[in-house]
This record gives structure tokens, C-alpha cells and sequence, in this order.
């Protein structure tokens, strides 16, 4: 029994002593985009505007970014973090705009319209990672 423990203990320093998580590898972009900000109000998105385009549900205070379709393309994907200039924590793209804009981002401002007509029409530089597909094939 004493052995059993010991090997245990042995094996479980070992494991946390590991490395258990895998990095993901990717490549950086950065660029400059047109920002503004949002509200979960219907009279600004549709008559549900607590759901996004893409059916997430938005909740006031969290920080999350609709972007314009042509940063779809550009890797700015649902659930993808983004550093926003000036912010010291990362955004998620929960949010698509309407086709109409372009290299555009929308921050949600949850329900305060005072605090988006303040922030107003910036431009700004953002930052995101994009995933590197592992060439190794098995």
C-alpha cells in the first residue's frame, strides 16, 4: 500500500510539474478600422436586439464587438479575442453588421446610449490572432 502511494505522489508531481497545455500557434494582424458603439436597443439593431447575427445572447457589461462582413474575411470570425487601441482587456466578435459598412467595428455598450453617443465615431487600431493550421499530417 505504501508503494502504491508513493508512486502515486511520484506520478502526480510529475504531471503537474508538466506542461499540460497545448500552445495553439498563430499569426498576428493588426490594422486600422473605423469604431463605433452600439446598444441592445430595437430601435438600433432589430426587435430582438439582445440576440445577435449570430445567435448569441448579449448581456450588458461584457465586452463584445459586432464587425463589418468584409473582416469576415480578413479572419475577425465569431468568438474571435480582439485587443481594441486604448482598451486593456480583449473584446469577443459576437456581432455581424449590416452589409452596408465596411473595415468597421461595433462596440456593444450594453443598454447606456450616453456612454455610445460619447464614445462617437473613432478610428483605431486593432490586433488579433489568427490560428496557423498544423502541416503535419498523421
Amino acid at each position: 500500500m505504501k508503494m502504491h502511494l508513493y508512486w502515486l505522489g511520484i506520478i502526480t508531481v510529475f504531471l503537474f510539474s508538466c506542461k499540460m497545455e497545448v500552445e495553439e500557434k498563430c499569426v498576428s494582424k493588426s490594422f486600422i478600422v473605423t469604431a463605433t458603439a452600439y446598444n441592445s436597443l430595437a430601435y438600433q439593431t432589430s426587435s430582438n436586439p439582445s440576440i445577435t447575427a449570430f445567435g448569441d445572447s448579449l448581456k450588458p457589461g461584457l465586452r463584445y464587438i459586432a464587425v463589418s462582413r468584409d473582416l469576415l474575411d480578413s479572419g475577425l470570425v465569431h468568438n474571435t479575442k480582439v485587443k481594441l487601441e486604448g482598451f486593456d482587456s480583449l473584446f469577443t466578435v459576437k456581432d455581424k453588421m449590416n452589409r452596408r459598412w465596411r473595415n468597421r467595428i461595433d462596440i456593444y455598450m450594453g443598454i447606456d446610449v450616453k456612454k455610445a453617443k460619447n464614445w462617437g465615431k473613432k478610428r483605431l487600431n486593432i490586433e488579433y490572432c489568427l490560428p496557423v493550421k498544423d502541416s503535419v499530417t498523421r
